[in-house]
């Protein structure tokens, strides 16, 4: 009994130590969040003001937790370039894409994602919750938790019960689809391509090819979840309003690839092969795919984390399954391990969402309670 006693006090003692521990590697970061939760705070009241400090967060949790499926790959497999070389590339691109939309749609950044009904109105007022959203996004992202941003900030000015299902049945849709097509590419490419690449260099033809389709990716992401970021701004940005939303995410950037994609980038360099700039291609090329025929079906806004993870989640069973014997993929076990641990995070990210929607607006927890049956 006393050995027991002794074992368990043990126990706590290193639970403590370790918690303690935790506590002194991240006071800067726990320190900085908690600056910033009194910034979301005392802005609240004041529109003008909360609608600048909330996207100033978000802009640079959403592209840092998103970072992992458009410029993860692309990160990974140019580890040995300078991070400003391909920051001025993604960079460049964004300045691109943002700017077409905001001229061809009347001073909207999202192409039209935020036309959708449900979040077709400008804030007029802010919520604590809604401003200090990113924040939330911000600690799950150091955490290395890839919860989908689409969720985790446009539920929080959902109108309708209505808008967070539509959002949710396209993102289910587009995980279950990605999941699919990942594992039959991946059963036909293994034993082939991915069995090639591992016995040989890349030639330098790989360089240019990547660089385009990642280029490609980067673009259609951005039509898809720049959504996320304007959603605390107007529906129609002026010049000045435009200049301050696109200078801000371009230099956000550029301290991302400063940091070469921070602790999150671990859930794609867990992953076989990502960093054969080969592989990272077919991977973004088929992802790409995937958002343009989502890009095109509706302009319902759709959590691009689901799609991102659901292709992985087919690769690596596809690899693990037929590189039995060569040496490629993980163990089915370990497989099976990583994508119930992705997707756990990303229902997590999910129910954090739906709990800051419900607690945020009355009409949608009333709406989305009778809908369960309460």
């Amino acid at each position: 009994m006393s050995e027991q006693n002794s074992n368990q006090s043990l126990s706590q003692t290193y639970s403590a130590n370790g918690f303690v521990e935790l506590i002194k590697q991240e006071r800067i970061f726990i320190g900085l969040v908690g600056i910033l939760f009194f910034i979301a705070g005392i802005s609240t009241p004041y529109a003008n003001i909360a609608m600048w400090v909330g996207f100033f967060l978000a802009g640079y949790s959403a592209i840092a937790n998103d970072s992992i499926q458009t410029i993860g790959t692309f990160i990974a497999s140019n580890s040995e370039r300078p991070w400003w070389m391909l920051w001025l590339y993604m960079g460049g691109i964004f300045l691109v894409t943002v700017s077409i939309s905001w001229y061809l749609f009347d001073g909207d950044v999202s192409y039209q994602r935020l036309a959708s009904k449900g979040f077709d109105e400008t804030p007029t007022e802010f919520n604590f919750l809604q401003v200090a959203a990113p924040l939330f996004l911000l600690i799950l992202t150091r955490l290395r938790m890839p919860v989908s941003t689409t969720f985790l900030l446009l539920s929080s000015f959902a109108t309708s019960a209505s808008s967070i299902t539509g959002v949710l049945g396209k993102s289910l849709s587009g995980y279950f689809l990605a999941f699919i097509l990942g594992f039959i590419v991946w059963l036909l490419v293994t034993k082939t391509f991915e069995k090639k690449f591992s016995e040989t260099k890349a030639s330098s033809l790989w360089i240019p090819v990547q660089w385009i389709t990642s280029g490609t990716l980067w673009a259609v992401w951005l039509m898809q979840d720049a959504a996320n970021i304007a959603v605390y701004l107007p529906r129609s940005l002026s010049l000045i309003q435009f200049l301050i939303f696109a200078g801000f995410i371009f230099f956000g950037l550029g301290l991302l690839f400063y940091l070469r994609g921070d602790r999150i980038q671990k859930i794609v360099t867990d992953k076989s092969r990502v960093t054969d700039i080969r592989s990272a291609t077919i991977i973004d090329f088929i992802y790409s795919i995937l958002l343009v025929y989502k890009l095109t079906i509706s302009t319902v806004p759709m959590s691009t984390t689901w799609v991102f993870l659901g292709l992985l989640a087919g690769r690596e069973i596809g690899m693990s399954i037929m590189g039995k014997g060569i040496s490629l993929g993980h163990p089915l076990p370990k497989v099976f391990k990583m994508v119930a641990k992705d997707l756990s995070f990303a229902l997590f990210g999910l129910f954090i969402s739906i709990i800051l929607a419900i607690s945020i607006n009355d009409d949608v927890r009333i709406e989305l309670l009778s809908m369960l049956g309460f």
